[in-house]
């Protein structure tokens, strides 16, 4: 969880410009986008794991994590949460596990909002809560 809460705050940058430490979240992935326009959760939960030496997907899917570590029911910390996005069932949301209320789970995450932050999330966009083994 330290490294992401180090990387609290780095934002896309508007324009032609791109921010280089996003363009490095990319560099965790098969993909290897080299903008911060590209979709980026999965990238930043990547790129995270592998600087805390811990395997990631390599996928610049977010839904590639509900196959990663093991399935929680009791979410911890730190755990991944893989979240529902839009229509398609390929399309989602992944980010670290920081807390709840009744009706939300709070993820810091990358590409919330554009940046590195945390966010509320309804509890029914859960579609699986996983640790590294």
């Amino acid at each position: 969880m330290h490294v992401a809460l180090d990387q609290l705050g780095q934002r896309e940058i508007a324009g032609e410009a791109n921010n280089p430490r996003i363009v490095a979240y990319h560099q965790a992935t098969r993909l290897k986008a080299t903008d911060d326009e590209t979709p980026w959760c999965a990238a930043f939960v990547n790129w995270c794991l592998e600087v805390a030496g811990v395997a990631g997907t390599n996928s610049a899917a977010a839904r590639s994590f509900e196959a990663w570590g093991s399935k929680v029911s009791t979410p911890s910390v730190g755990d991944v949460v893989v979240l529902s996005r839009g229509t398609k069932p390929w399309q989602g949301h992944v980010g670290f596990w920081l807390g709840e209320n009744r009706d939300n789970v709070m993820l810091l995450g990358g590409n919330q909002g554009d940046a590195v932050s945390v966010a509320l999330y309804e509890k029914s966009r859960i579609v699986s809560i996983r640790r590294a083994q």
